[in-house]
Parts: C-alpha cells; sequence; structure tokens
C-alpha cells in the first residue's frame, strides 16, 4: 500500500464530490457553512496566537470512514485548554468531530479542531475572556507530500520547553513558520531543529526516527512535541527512544519523519548528507501504518473511532 494512495476527494451518492459540496465546520455548538463565520478584528488570539489546536487524520476503511487516536489527539488538546484557561469539554468535542464528518462526508479527511480567545479587549489576560471551539475538515494532503524529503538544520532553536510547553499552542508556531522560511530560501524543503548541545529537536511539523543495521530508533527531547504518530510507531516496531546527536543521526542508514499530516515521510538527504535511496525499512514501517490506520492490521481496533 503506498503512503499517498488515498483519494483526495469521496463520491457521495447524488455525484457530487465532497470536495465540490458546501463545507460545514462545528462552531460553538451548531453546524453552519464554512464561509458564513468571520472572526473580528479584535480577536484576541489574532493578536497574541492565544488558541489550543490539533491535527487529526480520519481514513475511509472498508466499514466506513473512521478517525485514527481522536481520543489521544483531544486529550492532548485538552492539557494546552487548560493551560490557557480555556474550559473543554472532551466529549463534546468528540462529537463535533464526528458531526463535521458526517456533514460533509469525508472518508478520508484532515481534521482541524480550534480553541481560541474571541474579543474582550486588547491586553495579556485573558481572565474572564469569551473563548471559542470549532471543528473544521478538509480533504487530505500529506505533509511532506509523502516524498523522500530534503532537510536542513536551522539556524533558529525550537522553543525550549522551559519557555512554552511542547503542545499545540498556536502562538508557538511562528517558531516553526521561521525556521521553514529560512531552510525553504536556502533550497530544502524542510527545516530541522537542533539544540544548543547539537542533539536533535525534531522537524517543523515532525518527529525523527533513524534506522542503523537494522535497529529502528526514535529521537528523543524535551523541547519536541510528543507526537501521537510517533507514539504509534515506537509501540508497533518497538523502536528505542532515547536523546540523539546530529552527528550519530547523520551516520544512520535511513531518516523518516513522522506526524500525523506527514505519516511517515523518508529523509532523502540532511545538508548534503544522502541516505538509502530505497530506504526500505522506512517505507515498510509506511506500508504497516497505512495498513493500520486503515482498519488492515491487528493493531486498528484498539485506535480507531468509528465516524
Amino acid at each position: 500500500m503506498q503512503l499517498n494512495d488515498a483519494p483526495a476527494t469521496e463520491q457521495r451518492n447524488d455525484g457530487e464530490t465532497a470536495a465540490e459540496a458546501p463545507q460545514k465546520l462545528w462552531f460553538d455548538g451548531t453546524l453552519v457553512d464554512q464561509g458564513a463565520l468571520q472572526a473580528t478584528l479584535g480577536t484576541h488570539a489574532l493578536h497574541y496566537g492565544s488558541g489550543v489546536f490539533e491535527g487529526i487524520r480520519a481514513y475511509a476503511t472498508r466499514d466506513g470512514a473512521a478517525v485514527f487516536r481522536l481520543p489521544e489527539h483531544l486529550e492532548r488538546m485538552r492539557k494546552g485548554c487548560e493551560l490557557l484557561g480555556m474550559d473543554f469539554d472532551t466529549a463534546r468535542a468528540t462529537e463535533a468531530v464526528l458531526q463535521t464528518l458526517r456533514a460533509n462526508k469525508l472518508g478520508d479527511a484532515y481534521i482541524r479542531p480550534l480553541a481560541w480567545y474571541g474579543d474582550g479587549g486588547f491586553g495579556l489576560d485573558v481572565s474572564g475572556r469569551a473563548h471559542h471551539f470549532m471543528v473544521a475538515t478538509a480533504a487530505t494532503n500529506l505533509h511532506l507530500n509523502g516524498n523522500r524529503t530534503r532537510v536542513s538544520v536551522s539556524k533558529w532553536r525550537r522553543n525550549p520547553a522551559s519557555s512554552l510547553p511542547p503542545l499545540k499552542l498556536c502562538g508557538a508556531y511562528v517558531n516553526s513558520i521561521l525556521a521553514k522560511r529560512e531552510t525553504k530560501a536556502r533550497g530544502f524543503d524542510e527545516a530541522m531543529f537542533v539544540d544548543e548541545d547539537n542533539y536533535v529537536v525534531e522537524c517543523t511539523g515532525a518527529n525523527l526516527f533513524f534506522v542503523r543495521d537494522g535497529a529502528i530508533t526514535a529521537v528523543e527531547h524535551r523541547d519536541a512535541l510528543p507526537g501521537i504518530t510517533r507514539d504509534t510507531l515506537i509501540r508497533i516496531t518497538g523502536a528505542d527512544s532515547r536523546p540523539v546527536s546530529l552527528e550519530e543521526l547523520l551516520d544512520a542508514d535511513e531518516v523518516f519523519a513522522c506526524g500525523t499530516a506527514a505519516e511517515v515521510a523518508p529523509i532523502a538527504e540532511i545538508d548534503g548528507r544522502s541516505f538509502d535511496a530505497n530506504s526500505p525499512l522506512s517505507r515498510e514501517i509506511g506500508a504497516v501504518y497505512a495498513a493500520t490506520v486503515r482498519g488492515e492490521s491487528s493493531w486498528s481496533g484498539r485506535w480507531l473511532t468509528r465516524v
């Protein structure tokens, strides 16, 4: 099974594709047309990044659409909301995700829940401010395009966990935007963060693994997002998880990035250091992951929420 064999749209009963139909999003308890809502210019999150998001995937399976590891994604989102002082009802968010997928009749889908602070004047104190919750869905696009990726170490450092906890806080991702812009300007596809001691952290939106002499290692760093795809692959492969220096990573046979949007993406090179062009073990892992998210492996049952 190819990692990028999922169709971009799902055929509806009326002959219209889901991508062409008017899309719905869930906003504060109601399904509405996606183009019907606008945020005001005084929205606090617009000015200060005071929001929390998740990236989640649904997949078409033999038994219909299913969401992969939905409880784990929403629990991570709950932690971010708690940190910012926003109420978050996991059961309500679960139903919002499922209702939105049903309304948009998508099998393969990227799901974006977002909680954020709205109007209430300028200033950094969020106490008592109104906050909102939405869920939007879209036809799937792979981060890193599902291809072998050219990576470069960014001049920027990852936000340290002592300053910003590694959760999906909206404002924190300016760090990733800066890194990606800087490395793309130098002709690369993706940026990689290393710390001041030259230990690998992660890419801008994906965790890292490497293969050496057939052994699989997950890069571990306190500043990296605790990725749900990363956790999935560790469980499936039995990979060792530990800190990894840049020198050790560059000595690997294969390197791959992983994440909800990236799935399993083999890395072609890091700053001119090329890796195995066939990436055999990375592609085998990717195939097992693809089977798992589509309900075709022994791991699937514990991780799929039926739509």
